[in-house]
C-alpha cells in the first residue's frame, strides 16, 4: 500500500480507479464526453487557464478561506482539537463553487451557451444557476419534487439567478432521479453542457470534480502545518458522492500517518432500510454510466438511499472514494439523521456557525472521536457549507420528530 499512495495516479486512461469508474455510455455521449474530456485535459495545464481559474477563486469565490479552530466547541468537548475548513464561507455558502467556475471555463472553451445541472440540497443547483448567470449562459437545474419542498430557499436562489428549475416526479422525488432525468436532457439537447456536481458519473467527471475540489485540501494542508507545525491526525468529510470529501483528502492521500474519515447518513438506523450507506453497505454495481459501490437488493437491483440531507442522498458513491475504501486509505462510518441535528444544534450554540445539515453529519462524527483523543491531537473537519438553506427544515421537522 506504501507504493501505491506515494506513486498515487488515478484514473487511468479509461477513467479507472482500479475497478471502479469508467464510462458506460451510448455511443451519442460517448463522442459528447470524449469532446469534455479532450477540452479539460487540453486546460488543466494551461498556464492562462490556472491564472484565471486562481483569480475567479480569490476575487469572486473568497479564497483562501480560513482554516478555523473551533476553540469552544473543542474545550467543551474535552479532547482532540477540531479544526473546521470553511467551506460555508465561499460566495454561495458551499464547496459546489469551486466545480462549477472550473466546469464553467471548460463549459466556454467547447463553446458552449447552456448549463443543464442536477441537484440535491440545492447548493451545487445555486453555484451552477450562479456561473451561468457569470458567464452569460441559460441554465436548466433539475431537482427532485421532494428536495424542492425541503430546500425551497434555495429554489429561489436559482430562480433569482435566471436559471430554470425543472422538478422532478419519477421515483422517490430525490437526487438520483434527478440525475436520471437531467443526463436523458443531456442526450436530447445537442450544444448544452452537463455540469455534474459531484465525483460520480462517466469520466471524466469524477476527476475533473475532484481536480477543481482539490483546493480545499491544499489550502488545509497548508494552513494546519502554519497552525500546528504538523500534519493532522484525522481528516474527514461527510459523503454524498463524494466531491467535498475528494477535494479535502486528495492532497493528503500520499500522507499516511493522516486518517482519512469519510462520514456517511446512516439516516435512521444502519439496521434499517432507511440509510446512504453506500461505501459501508454497497456493491459492485453500475449507475449513472459508471461503476462503484451501489446500495442493491438480493437480485442486484438498485435500491432506494434516505438521508435528511438532501445532498447526501444518493445509492452510489465516486468511484475513487470506493477504490481508496478496498485499499484501507479511507475508512466509511455512518451518523444517523438524530446524532446529526444534534451535531447541527450543538455547532451553532458553540461557535455561532450553522451547518449544513450534511456537514452537521462530519461535525458529530468529530465530536465524539475528539472525546476519545488526547489533547494535543487534532482534526480537520471539511465544513462543506452554511445551514441556512437547512434551518427551517431542522426546526418544523426533525427537532419535532425528537420531541
Amino acid at each position: 500500500m506504501k507504493i501505491i499512495m506515494k506513486n498515487y495516479n488515478y484514473p487511468d486512461k479509461n477513467g479507472q480507479f482500479g475497478q471502479y469508474g469508467g464510462r458506460i455510455v451510448p455511443p451519442a455521449l460517448e463522442d459528447v464526453l470524449k469532446e469534455v474530456e479532450k477540452a479539460y485535459l487540453e486546460l488543466k495545464d494551461d498556464p492562462k487557464f490556472i491564472k484565471e481559474l486562481n483569480h475567479l477563486n480569490q476575487v469572486y469565490t473568497g479564497r483562501p478561506n480560513p482554516l478555523y479552530l473551533a476553540d469552544s466547541l473543542t474545550s467543551k468537548i474535552g479532547g482532540a482539537k477540531i479544526y473546521l475548513k470553511r467551506e460555508d464561507l465561499n460566495h454561495t455558502g458551499a464547496h459546489k463553487i469551486n466545480n462549477t467556475l472550473g466546469q464553467a471555463l471548460v463549459a466556454r472553451k467547447l463553446g458552449k451557451t447552456k448549463l443543464i445541472a442536477e441537484t440535491g440540497a440545492g447548493q451545487h443547483g445555486v453555484a451552477v444557476a450562479t456561473v451561468a448567470a457569470k458567464f452569460g449562459m441559460e441554465c436548466d437545474i433539475y431537482m427532485g419534487q421532494r428536495d424542492i419542498v425541503n430546500q425551497n430557499m434555495n429554489v429561489y436562489r436559482m430562480k433569482l439567478l435566471g436559471a430554470r428549475v425543472v422538478p422532478v416526479t419519477t421515483g422517490k422525488k430525490t437526487l438520483k432521479d434527478a440525475i436520471d432525468v437531467a443526463l436523458g436532457a443531456f442526450i436530447s439537447e445537442p450544444g448544452t453542457y452537463y455540469m455534474l456536481g459531484s465525483a460520480v458519473g462517466p469520466h471524466p467527471y469524477p476527476m475533473m470534480v475532484r481536480d477543481f475540489q482539490s483546493v480545499i485540501g491544499k489550502e488545509a494542508k497548508k494552513q494546519i502545518l502554519e497552525a500546528e507545525g504538523k500534519l493532522p491526525d484525522y481528516v474527514m468529510a461527510c459523503v454524498g458522492g463524494g466531491s467535498n470529501a475528494l477535494g479535502l483528502f486528495y492532497e493528503f492521500i500520499p500522507d499516511e500517518k493522516v486518517k482519512l474519515v469519510a462520514v456517511e447518513p446512516a439516516g435512521k438506523g444502519e439496521d434499517t432500510d432507511y440509510h446512504g450507506l453506500s461505501l459501508s453497505k454497497g456493491k459492485f454495481g453500475l449507475i449513472h454510466a459508471f461503476e462503484c459501490l451501489v446500495l442493491q437488493n438480493d437480485q442486484g437491483e438498485i435500491v432506494e438511499s434516505y438521508s435528511a440531507a438532501s445532498g447526501l442522498d444518493y445509492p452510489g458513491v465516486g468511484p475513487e472514494l470506493c477504490m481508496l475504501k478496498d485499499l484501507g486509505r479511507v475508512k466509511a462510518v455512518g451518523v444517523t439523521d438524530v446524532e446529526a441535528v444534534k451535531a447541527f444544534q450543538l455547532l451553532s450554540e458553540t461557535e455561532g456557525i450553522i451547518p449544513a445539515l450534511e456537514s452537521a453529519h462530519v461535525i458529530a462524527y468529530a465530536v465524539e472521536l475528539a472525546s476519545q483523543l488526547k489533547k494535543d491531537q487534532v482534526i480537520v473537519v471539511n465544513l462543506s457549507g452554511r445551514g441556512d438553506k437547512d434551518v427551517k427544515n431542522v426546526y418544523e421537522n426533525l427537532i419535532k420528530q425528537e420531541k
